[in-house]
């Protein structure tokens, strides 16, 4: 994985890595082929796996342990070609080096408007200069991203649960694609639950509608998009961060025309669009209501997403919602000036609004990890396998709110300007290549602060900079110095004091946890600055001998 090439069979270091998940866990629990899983995972998260795999290992899973299905979200899965052997199969998604030959274009679909076609057999439309064999042109689901989503499974059987993943094409629509894990779903004679990520949980509520489901016992969701997120808003006008981040590794291609002419045509992208929450914001569905300029939206394809988001299974007592809360996530967008404005406030997991991700009829829990760690982080998973065993868990809040108001705002235009320069991967060092695949959901770095805050400071500052320039330097020389202030030094607290503040602090702080002691907070102050005053004392008159 050090060297990164594209030798004339064009199978590269990311080709010949394609193993299954079962694979992976075998050689993680085995110790088997370390340099390879951490030139792949990283060495912290190889020992990690490592740990994680061992200790699964050790757990028998019993004969009726209930099956439990890991649905990844959109992106979560590979995509790419079957090949015959001894070649390994041809990941495409996500592979930096075919992206950087620009082989991302074999991943557009048909052109909307086009028959339906079954789960399975889709083609890939070839653009001019392309293959054109059907070999070369048919694009699979070979396997979930195990980065994100290994952790969870691996967490799931040291619980005793019979955890498989459900791998798809995310590029298409989500009642076609909740159609496929509804039939494998009715293959199962055991108890079945779902555990769905992102859009997976948008999936599984689509497997849900259909009949013959009533084995599946719980459906756990992870920042589910269940009225949208502004994600895919991003995506289609060709500012999305993961859109951008991947354009920088082509050297052929930019963010637009990835948007315009590979991601607007995939149907799941129009079915994860916000719907309408009552604040008088762009009708999503609408082609009308899209900027003129950049990238456009697909018009059929938002026409048919209304009715698709309209079929999904409502919540009820099988369903459970854990929501993502305390990051900086775009919650609204207006339309001004010719493109999108988009709002950031904290009241989301990144991705997803808390507003938007909220299901009626679900118990819902909330927690302060972000979209991407949803599915890694450990106390989730913990709470996971407790909702699955008893459908509730006390390791989440049940309650959240958020009294801040902080917010930024960045439009298009400002969003164009950020990640523009190219970057060659296959000169990059592995640690830094490890950073910027996992860093390619990572939202822009805004300064957040009170609605008008900014806006009602400014204009005093600057009135007040224009009276000082405006005034004449006589009068200016004219003004009477302001007098010394007198600075007085903080009296040190008694020690009868510091001792119940350190009892507060030990009682306030968590069990196990080690905190800084009050002694140490409650330090002498520096002695204040001594304020020369002026000596009242006369001066002595020179006295002049008489001659």
């Amino acid at each position: 994985m050090d060297r990164l090439e594209s030798p004339a069979d064009h199978v590269t270091p990311y080709d010949r890595f394609a193993w299954s998940d079962t694979v992976v866990e075998h050689l993680l629990a085995s110790g088997e082929h370390p340099r390879e899983l951490t030139a792949y995972f990283g060495t912290s998260e190889y020992e990690a796996l490592a740990a994680l795999a061992r200790e699964a290992q050790k757990v028998p899973v019993s004969a009726d342990a209930p099956r439990v299905y890991i649905v990844p979200g959109i992106m979560g899965s590979q995509l790419g070609r079957m090949r015959r052997a001894p070649l390994p199969n041809d990941i495409l998604w996500l592979d930096p080096v075919d992206i950087s030959l620009g082989q991302l274009a074999l991943l557009r679909l048909p052109v909307a408007g086009s028959p339906p076609v079954a789960v399975g057999e889709h083609k890939h439309t070839p653009m001019q200069g392309e293959p054109t064999s059907p070999q070369e042109t048919e694009i699979v689901s070979l396997g979930v991203v195990l980065f994100t989503y290994l952790r969870l499974k691996l967490h799931l059987r040291i619980a005793g649960f019979a955890a498989v993943f459900h791998d798809y094409d995310w590029r298409l629509g989500v009642d076609e694609l909740g159609r496929g894990l509804a039939e494998r779903l009715r293959g199962e004679r055991s108890r079945t639950m779902i555990v769905a990520h992102s859009m997976g949980g948008l999936v599984s509520r689509a497997a849900m509608s259909h009949q013959g489901l009533g084995h599946v016992e719980r459906v756990v969701l992870l920042g589910t998009p269940n009225r949208g997120s502004f994600a895919p808003v991003l995506a289609l006008r060709g500012v999305y961060a993961v859109v951008r981040k991947i354009a920088r590794l082509s050297q052929s291609q930019t963010a637009e025309s990835l948007a315009a002419d590979v991601f607007s045509t995939f149907p799941s992208l129009y079915h994860l669009l916000p719907t309408s929450t009552g604040d008088a914001g762009p009708d999503f569905f609408d082609a009308a209501s899209w900027p003129a300029n950049g990238p456009q939206p697909n018009g059929p394809l938002l026409a048919r997403a209304r009715e698709v988001l309209g079929a999904l299974a409502q919540g009820d007592e099988r369903f459970v919602n854990i929501i993502g809360a305390g990051q900086e996530t775009v919650t609204r967008a207006t339309r001004k000036n010719g493109e999108f404005v988009y709002t950031i406030t904290r009241q989301g997991d990144g991705t997803v609004p808390v507003a938007y991700a909220e299901l009626p009829g679900a118990r819902t829990y909330y927690t302060k990890v972000a979209h991407s760690d949803l599915a890694r982080d450990a106390v989730v998973a913990q709470a996971i396998a407790e909702v699955l065993r008893t459908g509730e868990t006390a390791r989440l809040d049940d309650k959240w709110s958020s009294n801040g108001k902080a917010e930024a705002r960045i439009s298009d235009t400002q969003l164009r300007r950020t990640h523009t320069e190219k970057v060659d991967f296959a000169q990059m060092a592995p640690e830094a290549r490890q950073v910027f695949l996992r860093n390619l959901n990572e939202p822009p770095q805004l300064k957040l602060s009170a609605p008008g805050k900014n806006a009602k400071a400014a204009p005093r500052v600057k009135a007040a900079a224009k009276s000082r320039r405006a005034r004449p330097a006589s009068t200016q020389a004219r003004r009477k110095p302001k007098q010394a202030t007198r600075v007085v030094a903080k009296r040190t607290p008694s020690a009868s004091t510091q001792a119940k503040l350190r009892s507060k602090q030990a009682k306030r702080a968590p069990a196990g946890k080690k905190t800084r002691s009050a002694q140490s907070s409650l330090r002498k102050p520096r002695a204040a600055p001594r304020v020369a005053r002026p000596s009242r004392r006369r001066p002595r008159k020179r006295v002049t001998p008489r001659r």
